[in-house]
């Protein structure tokens, strides 16, 4: 198959938004957000039921030419025959409950995890986190779908994840990882980034052992709406940081 070929579904797609989405995946695995595993996608701009996402492919090594079309049930569009992402129907089914929502990463940093296999909620200690307003739900699978390996490997897995998620910005998965989404694909690689960071600044003041004085919702919310003004500001810095490896 001819790339031309393969990438006939994105004649549409502004080579700005291909380019940033590719960016979006090396900076994450720069940043050890991701790492041989996890992936960003984001909402197609003229068909809002569709969106983008890499072909299975390692996040550090994506270029614009890995990017793939997906329908709504996250069905490959057009004659694209290269290898998914098993896991793409957590964009697929968050897309389809969030018209709100244009840009969704899902990872499996390092920090984050322990917090999805403990009673301890995972909470904004910093203003830079804000958008964890009332702390992130977490989705275990098994509680709908009995045993299975943890993946999202269906449309109905995806839709329990994307329920547990609601209007949140943020959800964690119980023994995999996290989702975070964004009106814009720089927004949502902020959340991810800072759901990273939030997480290991509270495990350290878990580990002073006194009273942690988390942001209230009023002052996440206030401090969320300060900070979202200013996300491409880090963007420019983490883009040009991936892109000289430093």
């Amino acid at each position: 198959m001819s790339l031309s070929s393969a990438n006939r579904p994105l004649s549409d797609v502004p080579s700005a938004l291909l380019d940033d989405l590719a960016t979006a995946n090396r900076i994450l695995a720069h940043y050890e957000v991701l790492d041989g595993y996890g992936h960003v996608s984001v909402r197609h701009p003229s068909r809002p039921d569709h969106y983008l996402l890499s072909r299975s492919r390692a996040p550090e090594l994506i270029t614009a030419d890995d990017i793939m079309a997906f329908d709504q049930d996250s069905n490959v569009v057009g004659n694209d025959d290269r290898k998914p992402y098993i896991e793409r129907f957590i964009h697929g089914e968050i897309y389809r409950a969030r018209p709100d929502v244009h840009a969704i990463v899902h990872s499996h940093s390092p920090s984050v995890v322990p917090f999805t296999a403990s009673s301890v909620q995972l909470r904004p200690i910093c203003h830079m986190a804000g958008f964890l307003s009332g702390g992130a739900p977490v989705f275990d699978i098994r509680t709908r779908f009995g045993t299975t390996d943890l993946l999202i490997r269906n449309c109905d897995h995806g839709e329990e994840l994307a329920k547990t998620l609601g209007t949140r910005n943020v959800a964690l998965m119980r023994g995999h990882g996290f989702v975070a989404v964004g009106a814009t694909v720089q927004m949502a690689v902020y959340r991810a980034m800072y759901t990273e960071t939030n997480s290991a600044l509270q495990q350290k003041a878990i580990a002073l052992g006194g009273d942690i004085i988390f942001l209230d919702d009023a002052e996440a919310e206030t401090a969320d709406a300060a900070v979202s003004a200013t996300v491409e500001r880090p963007w420019e810095l983490w883009k040009r940081k991936a892109a000289l490896g430093s």
